[in-house]
Parts: structure tokens; sequence; C-alpha cells
């Protein structure tokens, strides 16, 4: 399972919201509902977010490490994405490292590391579980 990428990409573990988000992946959607099928979608793996402009990204990286989420880590020296991280569609990659995530040029989406791809989820299907 995959998701969509685009313009800018705010992208968590749903394991991680599991774990982190104050009232666990249920609040999460429940807080979030107004945005799904619009600027979130998910699958079994992964929530987007997104914004058009880095301003918007930003206060999203602001909003969910309020929530108690890490941004980043160090490793050798070099910073990383930690629980979640940021993605650029136009230029397939994310703005920083990150250990966890594939994205698939071709299709222009992103997904867990050593998960298959398979169906992807995006504005028109925003919830593949």
């Amino acid at each position: 399972m995959a998701i969509s990428l685009e313009f800018i990409d705010f992208i968590v573990p749903i394991s991680v919201i599991h774990e982190k988000y104050p009232g666990g992946w249920k609040q999460c959607l429940i807080d979030n509902d107004y945005a799904i099928g619009g600027r979130i979608w998910y699958d079994n793996n992964l929530l987007r977010d997104g914004a058009m402009n880095p301003k918007d990204i930003e206060a999203l990286v602001g909003k969910w490490t309020l929530k108690g989420f890490e941004p980043y880590e160090f490793i050798d020296g070099k910073r990383y994405w930690k629980d979640f991280c940021v993605a650029e569609s136009m230029r397939g990659r994310t703005t920083l490292p990150c250990k966890w995530l594939e994205i698939n040029h071709d299709l222009r989406c992103a997904y867990l590391k050593d998960a298959e791809l398979g169906e992807i989820a995006g504005r028109d299907n925003p919830r593949i579980c």
C-alpha cells in the first residue's frame, strides 16, 4: 500500500501515531475528519497531510511537534526525519533523509520501507485499510 504525493507532503507512520498522538489513531481520525479526502489520506502504514507552500508545511511540523512527535534525529552528525517527514513531490524526494520511507518517482507515491507498493491512497480514494 502507498500514499499519493502532491505538492508538499507531511507523512507520518500510523504506528507512531498509535504510540504518540494524544488519544491514538482513533483520536487522530476524529481530529482530522474534516480534511480526509481533501488534503489528508492514508493507507495501513502511512498518513499523509500536506500543503501548497512552505509556511503551511512548517505549521504542520509545529503542530505535530507540539503533540509530542520528534521531528529530527541525528545519525553520524547528519540530521534525519524521525517521527514524521516532509517530501517535495515535485522534486521526488524528502527534504531531509528519512530512513523509513520509500518514494516511487514514476507513480508519484510513497510507501513504508520494506512494505509492498500495492494500492495507492489519494484524494479520490483517501482511506485504504
